[in-house]
């Protein structure tokens, strides 16, 4: 395993910064269920801390009155959320049975706390307050019932979004609010510290987040820069990919012409850009793999690229690319 630690954008990590605390992760939970507990001590924290697996780490899961409560944020579109969650619970209830010294082999029937997973998404697509997600909606063959399911409640935290989850839950707008005054800044034109520097302050001398901002600035900042970085990361790769197929295109076009081998570097670059992106973010099926290997036109690959980081979804990219593709 890595000796790296796990890069997180910078609203997850806010995320998990603010809503760690018992206080407020207490006042988020009786907002999303209409409840009055007044007692932080009756969470049991179970987040899953420093164990990865394929990657993951879960945000917040805490227990209280015999309900698994497992939050979740992602500030990119994701489809498969159920499935994420299916893994988190099958640890979490893992960690429950040991720390409970359960023996799942006993002939009485074990009482296990009741999952309920939800996932705060403020990404920058467009979608409602309140989305069900589920683990059989991924199923090859269905089911009726399906016989296994892990449902995901998608709540939109996206400022202007769910205004009465927001007023039940200071927290939450005060976080809402903040990111939406970091992107406002950045629309501007303004360089991200500068971008980062002007919501920070302004949200200080606003009493958002006041007490949070002003112990965390240093690391509010950071995980941001750390963001970018990434971003900045992906844009270099794909860019090296295209340089790549420039000097492809040279080298072919001494053989086969200029033109010729200036297209045939183009279908390169684009095609390794974009297999790239798709790895990266999602699972690359053989089939979708297939048809962007057997695509030779560098303007189509080029579309697939941007088509595949604008809709933010696997599900779309493989409509678009393997529905074409039926019908040719």
């Amino acid at each position: 395993m890595s000796k790296n630690p796990v890069t997180r954008n910078y609203k997850d990590s806010l995320f998990r910064m603010i809503f760690r605390e018992k206080k407020e992760l207490l006042s988020l939970y009786n907002a999303i269920n209409g409840s009055s507990y007044d007692d932080p001590d009756r969470l049991v924290i179970t987040t899953i801390e420093n164990v990865l697996y394929m990657g993951w780490k879960n945000d917040v899961s805490f227990l209280i009155e015999d309900i698994l409560n497992l939050y979740e944020h992602q500030s990119s579109w994701n489809p498969n959320m159920p499935l994420r969650g299916l893994v988190y619970i099958c640890m979490l209830y893992q960690g429950y049975v040991e720390a409970n010294d359960l023996d799942i082999y006993s002939s009485i029937l074990l009482k296990l706390p009741t999952p309920r997973y939800v996932v705060f998404y403020n990404g920058t697509r467009d979608e409602p307050d309140r989305l069900t997600l589920h683990l059989s909606d991924s199923f090859i063959k269905k089911d009726e019932p399906p016989f296994l399911e892990c449902t995901a409640i998608v709540l939109n935290i996206n400022y202007g979004h769910n205004r009465e989850l927001m007023t039940s839950c200071r927290k939450l707008y005060e976080y809402s609010y903040f990111i939406e005054k970091v992107r406002k800044y950045l629309q501007e034109g303004l360089i991200r510290e500068v971008a980062v520097e002007r919501a920070v302050q302004h949200c200080i001398t606003n009493h958002i987040l006041k007490e949070f901002l002003l112990k965390h600035r240093a690391e509010v900042k950071q995980v941001i820069l750390t963001e970018y970085d990434e971003k900045k990361h992906d844009r270099t790769l794909i860019e090296e990919g295209k340089a790549q197929g420039v000097e492809i295109g040279k080298k072919l076009g001494e053989k086969t012409g200029k033109r010729i081998g200036q297209e045939l570097g183009k279908e390169f670059a684009f095609r390794q850009a974009l297999i790239h992106y798709v790895k990266k973010n999602w699972h690359l099926s053989p089939q979708l793999l297939s048809c962007i290997e057997a695509e030779k036109r560098p303007d189509v690959l080029e579309s697939w690229l941007l088509f595949a980081m604008d809709c933010g979804s696997l599900e779309k990219l493989e409509e678009k690319i393997l529905a074409g593709r039926d019908k040719t």
